[in-house]
């Protein structure tokens, strides 16, 4: 069987792993930061793969692999996606994005929302028809938990987790509660905007992926899915479709 080096550069977290046929195996994550073309030769340059396919929204960071592996693949709307684009500017499209609607299309249905819990949370959706139509950027859940401990004297920063109750008995407690119960609220009031504007009377199935998404997504009823290596999935989709013959 073909093995296919999929690499994914989110901004906090890198994961790269290696597809035997369609079996993704073990995700190897490194802090997008540290990437450097040693630190994945160390890991995939035994294995001798047969194409390798790159999803980045870290443009600088793409040398990494390209200097590691040349002949990679990078992922964007000039590929065969199996998804339509009716997108004025394809090319604005985070690759991660163009990946999750692939994977979504391909291995769900449409129509379909993918909520990608990152850095940034962003909604992107497949129309009826099948067609990638565009999508929401919101801030990540760590951005925002961050920015409110970077930002004032006294707010800590907290590890994010299921709050005990919606009323926090400490500073500590306060911001997880706002945090993740707000969070959901802010999640629920997209996905309802977007369904009304785009399916009325149809319910889109909803997938959710990334860092946050189980914490997040596991207790809105609105969410068909939470799959984890979503973008990777998309990636191997991709790659399955536009492996050059002479890699």
């Amino acid at each position: 069987m073909k093995r296919t080096l999929l690499i994914d550069i989110s901004n906090s977290f890198t994961k790269a792993a290696v597809a035997t046929g369609p079996r993704i195996g073990r995700v190897h994550r490194i802090t997008t930061q540290t990437l450097k073309p040693a630190s994945l030769r160390a890991l995939f340059g035994k294995t001798q793969p047969d194409s390798v396919f790159l999803s980045s929204v870290v443009p600088a960071k793409n040398f990494a692999v390209l200097s590691a592996f040349p002949k990679a693949v990078v992922i964007g709307p000039h590929l065969d996606l199996g998804v339509g684009i009716d997108y004025p500017n394809p090319e604005s499209i985070g690759a991660d994005r163009l990946a999750n609607a692939a994977a979504c299309a391909g291995f769900y249905e449409v129509p379909a929302i993918v909520v990608d819990f990152g850095t940034a949370v962003t909604f992107d959706v497949l129309s009826i028809k099948g067609a990638y139509i565009g999508g929401v950027i919101a801030p990540g859940l760590n951005a925002m938990t961050s920015y409110l401990h970077e930002k004032t004297a006294l707010l800590p920063q907290v590890t994010l987790k299921e709050p005990k109750s919606a009323v926090g008995r400490s500073t500590g407690e306060a911001m997880l509660s706002g945090a993740v119960h707000g969070y959901r609220g802010l999640i629920r009031e997209i996905l309802a905007q977007i369904t009304s504007e785009n399916f009325p009377g149809k319910k889109p199935i909803v997938v959710a992926t990334g860092g946050d998404a189980k914490l997040i997504a596991g207790k809105l009823a609105l969410f068909d899915k939470v799959d984890p290596l979503l973008t990777l999935r998309g990636i191997l989709l991709i790659a399955s479709k536009n492996t050059p013959a002479s890699f």
